[in-house]
């Protein structure tokens, strides 16, 4: 080896040695990637009529999995899981609203107790862990006294099979003027004493009450789910309340970094499920998927 070949690589070894350190502590600087899953709830897929089509759509879209109504075909849905090696991470019941577990008949409480055991079961033919339910309603004729207990009761009737087949019941707040902040949240899913009811919590119908990432760190470990669903609280100040969903993802009021910190901070790594007007086009699934991989990542 001549001088010059000496001299040569000398300069390259200190290069590489004083490179590797400055990488290896860039590496230590930037977060790990989080390990959040990309749902997206049936009703947010307009394309598709048929079981099959919505899971290729979602596919085709980006996600991983898609959260499908209770009541569905079972042989149909899991064909569909298999074709196109999308996850179902939960089921949102389908008729939790027509028999509210709140209502004063109790005809009508126990047809919901029977659509939530099935909505369970459900779950756990798809390899779920967890059902979404809306407990009840307060109104002018159902008190917030009586929505509290005649849904805890009823519920009650419903965690041992839920216990059997592991599947968690999530309750969400979905402007039934009920669970009106997060430690009454709280308290109700601890009062069952039980991991087989948890809370299923929507980043944008909580925008209304409060902050998101306020209600995400008081709930802690009960979330079970999580929805994403933007508001735009101008919107829905000046063009009605419901009007506020009427937003981009990314373009309404959610603190979408905050929100995320939030769930860091909870040890959350479940999944990001979409419930959000834009996705009836193959474009809009796809826009979706793509704003829910930019939120993740804030």
């Amino acid at each position: 080896m001549n001088r010059r070949q000496f001299t040569k690589r000398t300069v390259m070894a200190s290069a590489v040695a004083s490179f590797a350190p400055v990488q290896s502590f860039s590496k230590l600087l930037s977060p790990p990637a989080r390990a959040i899953k990309k749902g997206i709830m049936w009703g947010s897929n307009g394309v598709g009529k048929t079981v099959a089509e919505k899971f290729r759509s979602a596919k085709a879209a980006g996600f991983d999995g898609i959260e499908p109504m209770s009541h569905l075909n079972r042989d149909e849905v899991l064909r569909a899981m298999k074709e196109t090696g999308l996850s179902v991470p939960s089921v949102c019941g389908e008729m939790h609203w027509k028999y509210l577990l709140s209502d004063p008949d109790p005809a009508i409480r126990e047809k919901g107790v029977e659509a939530l055991k099935l909505s369970i079961e459900d779950a756990s033919a798809y390899g779920a862990d967890t059902v979404l339910l809306v407990p009840g309603r307060v109104s002018e004729t159902v008190t917030y006294d009586e929505c509290w207990k005649r849904s805890t009761d009823e519920i009650r009737k419903v965690i041992p099979l839920a216990e059997k087949l592991k599947i968690r019941i999530a309750i969400e707040n979905v402007w039934n003027n009920f669970l009106l902040s997060p430690l009454e949240a709280a308290n109700y899913v601890d009062q069952f004493q039980s991991e087989a009811v948890g809370f299923y919590f929507d980043c944008g119908n909580i925008l209304v009450y409060g902050w998101p990432e306020q209600w995400i760190r008081i709930l802690g470990k009960r979330i079970a789910k999580v929805h994403i669903k933007e508001y735009s609280r101008k919107i829905g100040d000046s063009q009605g309340k419901s009007a506020g969903f009427r937003v981009d993802l990314l373009e309404g009021d959610v603190n979408w970094p905050e929100v995320m910190k939030a769930l860091d901070d909870i040890g959350y790594s479940g999944w990001a499920t979409i419930e959000q007007p834009g996705g009836n086009t193959a474009e809009g699934l796809k826009d979706l998927c793509d704003r829910l991989i930019r939120i993740i990542a804030s």
